[in-house]
């Protein structure tokens, strides 16, 4: 058998290209073995004219390079005004290289605003399914509704990703904003011990290789991530919006920091290797690619005059946690008058953008709680308990926010990481001055249930909280000019692909009045 390998990798850019592209050659057969789209295609990063849209030609994802040869090559693409394809409004060809892990991301622009598109690709004669993107409103429209969902947490190890089959299914998403730990970097092993209570700890579906440390590992995690169907479900039917978090790189990592000890120097190659695969694997612009090592972005997405979200960035600008990090009492470092969580520019930013208070919605869509709860939920343990990886260890930043939240009487912020839902209420100086919501992860922390152990305590020490869950599923928020209402939607289990949704309750604010009703 003609071997594609030996023929990507025995041709040069320009001869590749010249044959890859022959009519010929793309109708007579496919170059290759395998169907190369095998992780999907996706869209992304909205605009009133466009989006993004990604695949990543890895016939044989789990082999070295995605089982391709050392070659640039050709990816045509096709964006359709409809899903049969019959009116074809833009297309081109990108180059899917080597050096970028054969990705290609292609940022369509000229579209009308505020309507669905369908999208392919076709690459050596073979063709990906259709995916649909959605482009936003113009920011001067006048717009009655939005809605959206909101997902992230996907340890691999702790269970199947059955919720995007959900996510997938749910009607007039404008998008889906995913707040990070998209991959784990923790290594595979057939068993492990419990975090939580020492125990031995079986995953549902091991990852493969060990810890990652170079852009091979984490190349081949989100390899091995984005080869779930329900995944591929989900991008395929929804434009995302990403961020990133911890598990990307490290675990609680912050700035240059590494949790795990590593010179500041050493562990700059590691976090450039993890960011590097980041952009190769998200449906993100080119304004996203690694510079210096690192991908600072921080944005603003408009939703015509209902709604401005402020995407931000909790990880790469924060200084380090106080105390040594944790769940632990309050010690001196949470009081730090020279702590930050965002970094002097993208607060300056955000301030700036609250200041304006241009939309009927402010909405912060981040990665950390900015509640700060007491994490007892024990009646004998003496001392409040905290979490310093959350904005309650950076107090002094944290009523900083609180504080140019006040009296905008429209502010939501959208958080993830806890692998719990929340909701509950922002106060500064015991006036009410936004709403929080966290999602749930999509199979971090196994199945779980309707309550954790000592959620009556956790609930009487933290009054600003009006409900807690501890199942897995994601958020879809329904926004209209008066109220925003956030429905927490869980699954029965992650332990096994197949599962059922449920709506397990909703949070509503009502525009310029304090509070949250829950149904």
């Amino acid at each position: 058998m003609f071997s594609r390998r030996l023929f990507l990798s025995s041709v040069g850019a320009g001869a590749a290209t010249t044959a890859l592209t022959a009519p010929s050659i793309i109708r007579a057969q496919s170059l290759f073995r395998e169907f190369p789209f095998s992780l999907g295609i996706a869209s992304g990063e909205p605009s009133a004219d466009g989006f993004v849209i990604w695949t990543r030609i890895a016939p044989e994802p789990l082999d070295a390079h995605g089982g391709m040869g050392m070659a640039p090559l050709p990816v045509q693409w096709e964006v359709a005004s409809d899903d049969r394809f019959t009116t074809i409004v833009a297309r081109g060809e990108a180059i899917a290289r080597p050096e970028l892990a054969h990705s290609v991301h292609v940022e369509v622009t000229g579209l009308e605003a505020d309507r669905p598109y369908w999208y392919r690709f076709t690459a050596g004669g073979e063709r990906s399914f259709r995916g649909q993107a959605r482009t936003l409103p113009r920011a001067e429209a006048d717009v009655a509704r939005l809605k959206f969902g909101v997902a992230g947490c996907q340890n691999y190890e702790d269970g199947y990703y059955g919720a995007y089959r959900h996510l997938a299914r749910e009607e007039g998403l404008a998008f889906v904003y995913h707040y990070g730990d998209y991959i784990y970097e923790y290594r595979g092993s057939p068993t492990g011990a419990s975090w939580w209570s020492g125990g031995i700890n079986v995953p549902v579906r091991e990852v493969i290789g060990q810890v990652c440390m170079d852009v091979g590992d984490y190349r081949l995690r989100y390899a091995q991530a984005k080869m779930d169907v329900d995944l591929q479900r989900a991008h395929a039917a929804h434009t995302f919006v990403t961020s990133y978090d911890d598990h990307e790189i490290a675990n609680n990592w912050v700035q240059d920091i590494d949790p795990g000890g590593a010179d500041p120097a050493i562990f700059a190659m590691r976090r450039a290797g993890a960011f590097q695969a980041w952009y190769e694997h998200m449906p993100v612009r080119l304004s996203s690619l690694p510079r210096g090592g690192v991908v600072g972005h921080y944005r603003a997405l408009r939703y015509g005059k209902l709604a401005e979200i402020d995407i931000l960035n909790t990880r790469l600008y924060r200084t380090d946690q106080p105390c040594g990090d944790g769940f632990k009492p309050r010690c001196d470092g949470v009081d730090d008058a020279q702590a930050a969580v965002l970094g002097a520019e993208q607060e300056a930013w955000l301030t700036r953008n609250l200041i304006r208070n241009q939309a009927q919605w402010n909405c912060l869509a981040q990665q950390i709680m900015m509640m700060s709860l007491d994490r007892r939920r024990r009646p004998e343990e003496p001392a409040r308990v905290m979490n310093l990886d959350s904005w309650a260890g950076y107090e002094v930043p944290r009523q900083r926010m609180l504080a140019r939240m006040e009296g905008l009487n429209n502010v939501v912020v959208l958080t993830g990481d806890e692998h719990q839902n929340f909701a509950g209420l922002l106060t500064h100086r015991d006036q009410i001055v936004g709403a929080e919501f966290v999602a749930t992860s999509i199979s971090s922390g196994g199945d779980g249930s309707d309550l954790r152990s000592g959620s009556d305590v956790f609930l009487t020490n933290n009054p600003e909280v009006k409900f807690i869950n501890d199942q897995r599923g994601y958020l879809t928020c329904e926004v209209t000019p008066d109220a925003w209402a956030t429905h927490f939607n869980v699954v029965d289990r992650v332990s096994s692909s197949n599962n059922q949704l449920s709506r397990r309750a909703t949070a509503t604010v009502a525009n310029g009045a304090p509070g949250i009703v829950i149904s």
